[in-house]
């Protein structure tokens, strides 16, 4: 993506991949990123999860929420977070979780 220019988010092809089989906990979930751009030292990209459960471990992240529904659970405890169209979210590196979404979710992505 070069400077003074749009991406539409919402609509970019995505390639979706099935999860590998020692992360995926229920259903058949797959997921597709398209980094976008740098800024400074952050990549900036869209990232897509169809509908499943599975596990990951996590960059140090911040993202927007464009579309869909999901909760975050933490291995360590912390609050599981509840997503939605228009949430912004924060993950901390390192931080073991588990995605279970209940409609295919896409988000933008600065990490």
């Amino acid at each position: 993506m070069q400077p003074n220019t749009v991406v539409h988010a919402v609509d970019l092809p995505l390639d979706h991949e099935p999860v590998p089989a020692g992360q995926s906990v229920a259903g058949d979930p797959s997921t597709a990123a398209s980094a976008l751009t740098r800024f400074g030292d952050l990549e900036v990209g869209v990232w897509e999860m169809s509908v499943g459960t599975m596990t990951d471990i996590e960059a140090d992240e911040i993202f927007v929420v464009l579309g869909g529904a999901a909760t975050v659970d933490f291995a360590d405890g912390s609050p599981t977070l509840e997503l939605r169209a228009g949430d912004v979210g924060r993950l901390a590196a390192g931080a073991h979780t588990t995605w279970t979404v209940t409609e295919t979710l896409r988000k933008i992505y600065l990490t």
